[in-house]
């Protein structure tokens, strides 16, 4: 390129809060750093009510945190963002701006000029979907909707992370010519092997076993929320004898699906252990035998945490949800076996097959390890993020989109 590109990213939140984008954002922007791009982000505070943060000299990459107020129908709260976009823009100096949706607080870009004046890409990891399980996203969509079509008209070009996600999405429909398919991707380097005394609390976490004896570990991570269909795994726990469960993470669901585990007496079986940090996450998936995505809807779009398990050489069993990219994913790395959605029989027989032939289960952690040297690494992501950004910025090594 003839000369350095600037990139301005908005999104929800960047680590230490955690999130799959997080740490999708969190691995390209060094990566991007790597092809020639100078990359910031505008995120929200993870903190409520902390009155936000600005980066200093020695950040790398620049992190503007704009201060919330916690949540709303899961959209951060954030009535000085406006002014946060304003003043990153003014110090940071971007060439284009990379908008990071559903986000409610990209809207404000609409409203600022200086905004305006940039050209845009929006990357869409998910549609905002009107639920069947929460009806009250039903209705703010319809508030949604508007803005969100704005977004995408005033766009330059949009970045669907699968080629099923985008056949699906309703949103996108009218804005196919301008689209391209770029999935998610991980750093391996950021999740090193886990350390012998983090290991060692990851056993435990798995319970006490007896010498001689191991139980079938299924690992199952993320919030626990209306979507992510954890109360079909522990329905499924009930049919899998010698197994111990592990679904991490906390939410708005925990105490109906302690409730649910108590009602079927799998207090021994099935465990929430909460919050978890990254390395005891990495201890937990370096330790399962398999992890299970058992989600009910597109909210579950991508499914980043796929790629952790590829990570690790560990096999997956997902929902193979409609116009979703998570049954995407597992096709193109062979990494594992897909369910009907919210089938807990089905579920349960699956994981039983992959408890009773360890062959299989260390064939298919294999090809997951492969696909993410050659598919899923960050580094080819990055690349094909940045010819984009080349052709949007009229650089003589650019591309036009339709190559």
């Amino acid at each position: 390129m003839n000369k350095n590109i600037r990139v301005l990213h908005i999104g929800k939140y960047y680590p230490p809060f955690a999130g799959g984008i997080e740490h999708f954002l969190a691995d390209l922007l060094p990566a991007l750093q790597q092809q020639g791009v100078t990359a910031a982000a505008l995120v929200h505070d993870e903190q409520p009510r902390r009155g936000g943060q600005r980066p200093v000299a020695t950040d790398h990459p620049p992190i503007y945190r704009a201060p919330s107020y916690g949540r709303l129908l899961y959209a951060p709260v954030s009535p000085t963002f406006l002014f946060w976009l304003s003043r990153a823009i003014q110090e940071f100096q971007p060439d284009l701006l990379h908008l990071h949706l559903p986000n409610t607080s990209a809207f404000w870009a609409l409203m600022l000029p200086a905004a305006r004046r940039l050209p845009w890409v929006i990357h869409w990891h998910a549609d905002v979907v009107a639920s069947t399980l929460d009806r009250r996203l039903a209705i703010a969509y319809r508030l949604y909707r508007p803005f969100e079509q704005r977004l995408l008209a005033a766009s330059r070009a949009i970045i669907a992370t699968s080629p099923t996600y985008l056949a699906a999405s309703a949103a996108l429909a009218p804005w196919r010519e301008r689209c391209h398919v770029v999935p998610l991707g991980l750093d391996p380097a950021r999740i090193p092997d886990p350390d012998p005394v983090v290991l060692e609390c990851a056993e435990a976490a798995w319970g006490c076993e007896s010498e001689g004896y191991r139980r079938f570990r299924v690992l199952a991570i993320g919030r626990l929320t209306y979507y992510k269909g954890h109360d079909i795994l522990i329905q499924a726990a009930a049919d899998l004898p010698n197994t111990q469960a592990l679904i991490v993470g906390t939410g708005e669901q925990r105490n109906r699906l302690e409730a649910l585990i108590q009602s079927l007496s799998l207090n021994e079986s099935v465990r929430l252990p909460g919050f978890q940090s990254e390395a005891d996450l990495n201890a937990l998936l370096a330790t399962c035998d398999v992890l299970c995505l058992p989600s009910l809807e597109r909210t579950e779009a991508f499914g980043l945490v796929l790629l952790e398990a590829m990570r690790f050489g560990k096999p997956v069993v997902v929902s193979d949800i409609s116009g979703s990219g998570v049954g995407w994913v597992v096709d193109q790395a062979g990494q594992g076996l897909k369910v009907p959605v919210g089938d807990a029989q089905a579920l349960a027989a699956a994981l039983r097959a992959l408890q009773n032939d360890s062959v299989k289960r260390t064939k298919l952690g294999q090809a997951g390890a492969t696909a993410l040297r050659e598919q899923f690494g960050i580094e080819p992501v990055a690349a094909v993020i940045t010819n984009l950004y080349g052709w949007l910025t009229h650089s003589a090594n650019g591309f036009h989109p339709s190559q």
